[in-house]
């Protein structure tokens, strides 16, 4: 690996979990970035995994000393979406995702018409505990968003961060706690990439010490700004996702 390649993928790296701290979508950098490499699909899919990992890990920790995730229902939902996302990695292996794009474009659509129309949604944390109807799709949700990020990936984040307004948590308390479980869901893929041979870790080093900065400026910056932040930029990169998955539909 030349300097400039080093210098480039290590550029990515941090803007990529800059953003990825905060509202997820960091993969859209990223993934990009490392196939200039030109490494094949899944070495790309592995590598960066085993480099998101380290900034995931920086955003959660930062989180949990800001005391923004909830720690009783993370615990329950951590080993679900660990557990999730090993199947996901499992089933990538012998299932084309892309059949997937479709309905995935869709959701996203829906996600953001409604956090655009719901203009006070998520500006107070109305969380008051958990009922025992809303822990059971909570335990489902877990598994099927970190089955989704092994498998596929794109806008993981979103939805998780999605799920958790949907609770009643404000813009930022969503943002912590879809960090937990992301960094839960990056672990167990990278656990079962590496057990694969599937991570290139000349690449994944490097750019996941650059993601350990990015997702350190990037939490702080957000539990700083609180979720008159989180809100629009999670705007944003939901609609950059839906464009992603578009062109990747129809501009081939």
């Amino acid at each position: 690996m030349g300097l400039e390649m080093l210098l480039f993928i290590c550029i990515m790296g941090f803007f990529s979990a800059f953003i990825d701290a905060v509202v997820g979508g960091g993969g859209l950098i990223s993934i990009p970035a490392l196939m200039m490499t030109g490494l094949p699909l899944l070495e790309v899919l592995g590598t960066n995994k085993a480099a998101a990992v380290m900034g995931a890990c920086t955003s959660f920790i930062s989180f949990i000393k800001s005391g923004k995730v909830d720690m009783k229902l993370i615990r329950l939902l951590f080993p679900i979406t660990l557990l999730g996302s090993a199947v996901g990695v499992l089933v990538v292996r012998q299932v084309p995702p892309d059949f997937l794009r479709p309905l995935v474009v869709v959701m996203l659509a829906l996600v953001l018409l409604y956090s655009i129309f719901r203009r006070d949604w998520g500006r107070e944390n109305k969380y008051r505990g958990m009922t025992r109807r809303v822990l059971l799709l909570s335990v489902v949700v877990a598994f099927t968003f970190g089955f989704y990020d092994g498998f596929f990936g794109p806008g993981t984040g979103s939805f998780m961060l999605f799920a958790f307004l949907l609770v009643g948590f404000d813009f930022l308390g969503a943002a912590a706690n879809a960090r937990a479980l992301n960094f839960a869901s990056n672990l167990a893929a990278v656990v079962l990439f590496a057990y694969f041979g599937l991570v290139d870790f000349t690449y994944a080093i490097p750019m996941g010490i650059s993601m350990i900065v990015g997702a350190w400026c990037g939490a702080r910056l957000a539990i700083k700004k609180g979720s008159s932040y989180v809100r629009p930029l999670f705007i944003a990169v939901t609609t950059v996702l839906i464009g992603k998955q578009l062109f990747d539909l129809f501009g081939k």
